[in-house]
This record gives C-alpha cells, sequence and structure tokens, in this order.
C-alpha cells in the first residue's frame, strides 16, 4: 500500500530538470557568472534562479593566471562540486573542451553530473584553449566536435541534464561555419547553443534564426577593444529571441574592483592619525555570517553538541 501511494508521489525535479525548464520557459534566463562559494551563494540570496560558473573566473582567481588552458579537470571539478554544495541553485559548469578527445569527454561529463552540476559547456577549441575574447583562438574540425557533443550526450545519466555546446570558429571561419557547426553539435545531442565573441546585433539575430535550439549569448564588457560582443540588455537579448544571457566577468570584475577600493582606503588610513574604516566598501561581520549560513550551523551545533 505505502509503494502504491508513494509511486503516484510527483517526482521531485533535478537541479538539470529545473535548469531545462529555465531555458525552455518564455522570456530570457540570466545566468550571473559564479566562480567561488561568496559568488554563488550572492546569486541565490540576490533572488537569481541559475548561475553559469566561469571557467575563466575559476583560472584567474585560483591559479592567479589568466584563462589559456592552464586550469584542469580535477581543480575545475573540485571548485564546481563546492559551489553546488552550498547552493540549491542550478548551476552549468564550463567544461573547456572536454580535456582531450571524445572518450575523455564522456568521463569529464560523467563527472560532473555525479558532482551535481545541472549542465556543462563544451567548446570546439584546440587545447590549449583561451578565453573566448582573446585572439590566437583555434578550433578543431567540426566532425571531431560533433563526436565529442554526441559523447557528451551519450554519456549523461539523467536525460535533462543540459549539454550547452560552444562554437569559436567565428573567428577563424566566419559566421556560415558557426551556423554550420552549432546545427551539427544540435542534431548530435546539445540542448544549448552559444557563438562566443560574436560582433554586432546582426551575428546574434542570424545566429537565432538560424539554427534549431534555444541560443545563449555571453555580455562581457561591451567596450572594444576589452570586449568583441556589444553590450546589450537581457530585454533586447530577448526581443532578438535569444534564451540565456551570462555574465562570466561581471563578478570577478566587480570583486577586483571593490578590493582595489579597499585596499586603496586602508593606505589612505596609514596617513591617519586615528583608526577609520569606510563601511560603504564592506560587508559587515553580520552579513558575511548571514550570506555563509551561521545560523544554520549553529542550530546543527544545538542539535548535535551538546552545551554548546
Amino acid at each position: 500500500m505505502n509503494s502504491r501511494i508513494s509511486s503516484l508521489e510527483p517526482k521531485k525535479i533535478s537541479k538539470a530538470g529545473t535548469l531545462r525548464e529555465l531555458i525552455y520557459a518564455p522570456g530570457i534566463l540570466v545566468m550571473p557568472g559564479v566562480f567561488d562559494c561568496y559568488s554563488t551563494r550572492l546569486v541565490q540570496a540576490s533572488g537569481f534562479t541559475a548561475g553559469f560558473i566561469s571557467g575563466g573566473g575559476l583560472s584567474e582567481s585560483r591559479l592567479g593566471w589568466s584563462d589559456v588552458g592552464l586550469l584542469g579537470y580535477e581543480e575545475n571539478l573540485n571548485a564546481s562540486r563546492n559551489m553546488v554544495a552550498c547552493t540549491e541553485l542550478p548551476l552549468l559548469a564550463d567544461a573547456d573542451t572536454g580535456y582531450g578527445n571524445a572518450v575523455n569527454v564522456h568521463f569529464t561529463v560523467r563527472g560532473f553530473e555525479t558532482a551535481g552540476l545541472a549542465g556543462v559547456m563544451l567548446e570546439d577549441q584546440s587545447w590549449p584553449k583561451r578565453c573566448g575574447h582573446m585572439s590566437g583562438k583555434q578550433v578543431i574540425s567540426a566532425e571531431e566536435a560533433t563526436e565529442k557533443i554526441k559523447a557528451a550526450a551519450d554519456a549523461r545519466q539523467d536525460p535533462d541534464f543540459v549539454i550547452k555546446a560552444r562554437t569559436d570558429a567565428l573567428a577563424t571561419h566566419g559566421i556560415a561555419e558557426v551556423i554550420h557547426r552549432l546545427n551539427l553539435y544540435a542534431e548530435a545531442g546539445a540542448d544549448l547553443l552559444f557563438a562566443d565573441a560574436l560582433l554586432d546585433v546582426a551575428d546574434i539575430s542570424t545566429v537565432v534564426n538560424s539554427v534549431t535550439k534555444p541560443v545563449c549569448v555571453n555580455m562581457g564588457f561591451g567596450i572594444r577593444p576589452r570586449s568583441t560582443t556589444p553590450l546589450l540588455s537581457a530585454r533586447q537579448l530577448e526581443d532578438l529571441g535569444v534564451a540565456v544571457v551570462i555574465y562570466p566577468r561581471l563578478l570577478t570584475a566587480a570583486a577586483l574592483q571593490g578590493m582595489t577600493n579597499a585596499v586603496d582606503a586602508l593606505k589612505e588610513s596609514l596617513k591617519l592619525t586615528q583608526a577609520t574604516i569606510r563601511p560603504d566598501l564592506l560587508f559587515s561581520f553580520e552579513q558575511i555570517n548571514a550570506l555563509t549560513g551561521f545560523d544554520a550551523l549553529r542550530e546543527l551545533e544545538k542539535k548535535y553538541v551538546p552545551g554548546v
């Protein structure tokens, strides 16, 4: 009787299923880029419904070097696993090129899915890859890239796990090749399509209207030469038919500027004879504790640690 009753209960949707629903829902899905547990918790607390793990943000914050393929699979996976563990949001990871051939991609996808990610992005650059807005990119053949996307789609155990296929072919082959590749990737099993470093609104519109799956666009700084894609609002992108917009560099850039402001204020304070602090530059101790779950930890202590 109990088993029959439980079988009638609605199945709990996975984080992957939630992300898939958000991608296909009316209106554009806005995914801020996260790179550590602070930024992940902040995005959730701010009311966003999903997050994109910035591979560049991980490389630059964890290694201190630009995003040119120095971050490896294990370090990426471990960092992503920690972010998953501190949020209820579905997170989509940046799995770079999959760290090898189609066989490597199979195990890369399995690893990220097992770690609790809702999806992964895979790109068609040759290794070592580099940030999509840097010069010097090269891509593998469309045939090999398609095999890797097929391996990724076949590897997932939850059919809702999202495979996001990225091409960097615009810089090397032009817009016609971008469209050709994205449609190949869609046919191979990709759920979300991404052409990085598009040059203008016409490129975005052409891609959206020429492919068979939902399209994601990356918004950077919007100012050449620091970024290739023009800065557009989420509403403008939605009007163009874009399904998802990611902001991979927003929080890393803001964090660096915030730390710079704080260090500058500290240097100025060294000239003074009386201690001072600028509260407008800082999260309070209480705010940090609230963001990082101190109250929940206290409840666990009260439950399991006598006399605390």
